[in-house]
């Protein structure tokens, strides 16, 4: 018999499943399936079912990501460099302690 109490989601092994996707067959939680079209689908067959067109924007939109990522450490790393820059400019008299000296006193 193969009932669905029994069962569990293929992705969270300690979960009940609680709906079978009709796509592939398998069992799910709650929280890996989803109503698309009247239809209870796991994020895998509900990806298929997408068109070719949203695909390529999700690549394109992966590349985005990437090429920000890039330009972040990028414009981290300037910021960094340019700080380092400046305390090196500090005179030496200051790393002397005489600065220090008169407030302590």
């Amino acid at each position: 018999m193969n009932d669905l109490i029994y069962k569990r989601c293929a992705n969270h092994a300690a979960r009940e499943a609680v709906a079978r996707c009709p796509s592939c067959g398998r069992f799910f939680c709650a929280e890996c399936v989803t109503e698309h079209e009247g239809r209870v689908l796991c994020a895998n067959c509900l990806e298929k079912t997408l068109p070719e067109k949203s695909r390529r924007s999700s690549f394109v939109s992966g590349l985005v990501r990437t090429v920000q990522f890039i330009a972040g450490v990028y414009c981290l790393w300037l910021a960094f460099y340019y700080l380092g820059r400046a305390l090196l400019s500090i005179p030496s008299s200051f790393h002397e302690g005489s600065i220090w000296k008169s407030m302590v006193m």
